[in-house]
């Protein structure tokens, strides 16, 4: 069994890949390797400009169409803008006090990190009776958390997947309108962007080629 790495996605396979043969990649896959290449983790957004809820709307639509095994579409919205970003720096602060910290800076910071953004989307997974399709669901969102990104990104929006106290807080989800048994798999931070993050290194990925 050989370790092949990988190639980046605008880049001809490796001599010792089992294809060695030219990759003449079709316009649409060079064009998805560009847009995958691109999306940034980043909080460099301009505060005032708003996201026009349609648009929001289309990039929540867009996610539903990631894979799901079991066809349960599990994934569940909520958009938050204006006050209510603040209402979630107030329970997650409370959510913060519940689990023991008593960091004043840290509580302080959890009141008014989420107006760092115009608009936060909370994603969560709903809960299933079976125990594999339960824990299907939230690879199923995670999965449309990142279709929803990569969207965001084609519509030159920044954006950010954030988690921490608020995805472990009740009435966090009870602010969403999520059921008591919704798992809130991700925060996500969304604007348009005031800067540029530098692109990030990141290692090859290890692929095993199995042949025989």
């Amino acid at each position: 069994m050989d370790i092949v790495p990988a190639c980046h996605p605008f880049q001809e396979p490796m001599p010792d890949t089992p294809s060695s043969s030219p990759l003449h990649l079709p316009t649409e896959l060079a064009a998805f390797s560009d847009l995958a290449t691109r999306r940034r983790t980043s909080l460099l957004m301009d505060r005032e400009r708003p996201v026009p809820g349609e648009l929001v709307t289309r990039l929540c639509r867009l996610a539903t169409w990631a894979p799901n095994h079991k066809k349960t579409w599990p994934w569940r919205f909520a958009v938050l803008t204006g006050d209510s970003r603040a209402r979630l720096g107030e329970l997650t602060c409370e959510q913060l006090i519940d689990e023991g910290v008593t960091d004043e800076t840290k509580l302080v910071k959890a009141l008014g990190k989420y107006m760092r953004s115009p608009t936060v989307v909370m994603v969560a997974a709903a809960a299933h009776d079976n125990p594999d399709l339960h824990r299907e669901n939230r690879d199923a969102v995670a999965a449309a958390v990142q279709t929803f990104l990569l969207g965001a990104t084609a519509a030159g929006l920044a954006s950010f997947w954030a988690s921490g106290a608020p995805l472990r807080s009740s009435a966090v989800r009870e602010l969403c309108g999520f059921d008591a048994t919704d798992r809130i798999v991700a925060l996500v931070y969304l604007g348009w962007p005031n800067g540029e993050v530098e692109l990030p290194k990141r290692p090859e990925p290890v692929i095993h080629f199995i042949v025989d």
